[in-house]
């Protein structure tokens, strides 16, 4: 064992993307994987290393942070830090592998993608006793075309206590995308063009796409779609104006008038999927499309980012005509949402369950995206959304960059979104989302070092 500060074959390269961070730490962990460093070696301090290196502190820091986290290395109180990787037992007769280890010791992915509920919030006994009432009735002989009753009335207060939607009809569904189906096959035709946001939703563009409409991408900015940019003669426009995804913009009061003027004047259906509309933290939330023109807007929205999608529940809140016409579709089809998970959220709804949940979700995330945010900015790293929803956008210069650190952080077990795969056409914007709902606070704490290194 040695006790003096063991040579480390480091050699950093400032002209690359991968942050400097990031390629000290790769260094290290194949060192110690190839033998070169060899358990209970010990390792310079981060102040010493970083004189040595001609780097601040905050890189060594970061590096040694990260391989702490992974088990390569320990400290000891008064003593320093420590290889803790024990060596092979024929490391010194045969030469290091061509694909280093550090691949098989990869922790478990941790998933920072956006779009994942905070379900492990959920109050457990809660949760149970709604799936035990939700048992309790005499099985359905026929399926309700339009919803459970039960179900829709649990809908229609929700949307008028935590939305501010009077809903004077409420369809169920089988969630946004399920919705967006129905209509693409009910309501539209094919050769219809249909405006969607760019970047946006790509299921609801593939399910345009599918069902023969022509697709064309709308901008977005700070203030959310830009309606001006929407193209004359589209049939209809889809739009997610409470926390845009993946940008997470908010619609601005003005362009939601704009919007539906627009619609009225050329009879355009204006699609109001309400992403993250539970989930607003620093003010109250704008006045719903579906509020200010209910007979031009289908509003959807979905139990699956505020509960879970193992409910498959959701809701279409529409002028009668399109109510009409997915009813005419499902009888013809014979298609309907399944009545299952309408009868467990009227059940975790009917005790006032949803409601505290709702709560708590909303302080977590608020919480948590305080918590992210400030990390990030703190390091000077940029980032963009509203303060709302259950993820944030760090933008990036070009989409090199972009897959360089979504690559570096797969290799350090965490799961980045890149803002590529999100256009319908060619990428105008680079960067990652960052989702903080779906890992526990504990986990998204522990890889704060991690991810500033990576991001810086």
């Amino acid at each position: 064992m040695s006790h003096a500060d063991t040579a480390l074959p480091v050699s950093l390269d400032r002209s690359a993307v991968t942050p400097l961070a990031v390629q000290l730490a790769d260094a290290l962990r194949e060192a110690a994987a190839s033998g070169h460093l060899r358990g209970g070696d010990r390792l310079p301090s981060t102040r010493a290393l970083a004189g040595r290196l001609g780097v601040s502190r905050t890189v060594t820091s970061a590096a040694y942070e990260q391989l702490h986290a992974e088990g390569w290395i320990a400290g000891r109180h008064g003593s320093g830090t420590y290889v803790t990787t024990p060596p092979s037992s024929s490391a010194a007769e045969v030469p290091a592998p061509a694909v280093p280890a550090p691949e098989a010791a990869t922790p478990p992915l941790l998933d920072l993608g956006p779009g994942t509920p905070w379900a492990a919030g959920l109050d457990r006994a809660a949760w149970r006793r709604a799936w035990r009432a939700a048992a309790d009735p005499e099985p359905l002989v026929r399926a309700h075309r339009a919803g459970l009753p039960e179900y829709r009335a649990t809908v229609s207060e929700h949307l008028l206590r935590h939305r501010g939607l009077a809903a004077g009809s409420v369809l169920a569904t089988g969630g946004t995308t399920a919705a967006v189906v129905e209509l693409a096959a009910a309501v539209l035709e094919r050769g219809d063009v249909v405006a969607v946001e760019e970047p946006g939703y790509q299921r609801a563009v593939q399910a345009f796409r599918r069902a023969g409409m022509r697709v064309v991408g709308v901008p977005v900015d700070e203030e959310g779609l830009c309606p001006e940019e929407i193209p004359p003669g589209a049939r209809a426009v889809y739009c997610s104006p409470a926390h845009q995804y993946p940008m997470g913009s908010r619609l601005s009061a003005a362009r939601r008038v704009s919007l539906v003027e627009r619609a009225r004047a050329s009879s355009m259906l204006v699609i109001e999927d309400d992403y993250d509309g539970e989930l607003r933290f620093d003010v109250a939330p704008l006045p719903m499309l579906a509020s200010l023109a209910p007979d031009v807007v289908v509003h959807l929205g979905t139990t699956s980012k505020i509960l879970t999608p193992t409910l498959g529940a959701g809701w279409m809140v529409a002028p009668e005509a399109i109510t009409s016409a997915v009813l005419a579709y499902r009888d013809s089809t014979g298609t309907r949402p399944s009545p299952a998970g309408q009868r467990v959220l009227y059940e975790f709804a009917r005790n006032g369950d949803l409601g505290r949940h709702l709560r708590k979700l909303r302080r977590e995330m608020a919480e948590r995206r305080t918590l992210l945010a400030g990390a990030l900015s703190s390091a000077g790293i940029p980032v963009r959304g509203d303060d709302a929803g259950a993820h944030l956008v760090v933008p990036f210069s070009s989409a090199s960059v972009e897959a360089a650190v979504i690559a570096s952080a797969e290799r350090r077990g965490i799961r980045l979104d890149g803002l590529a795969r999100h256009f319908a056409g060619e990428p105008s914007a680079h960067g990652v989302a960052i989702g903080y709902a779906g890992c526990s606070r504990e986990a998204l704490v522990a890889a704060l070092p991690a991810l500033v290194a990576l991001l810086r």
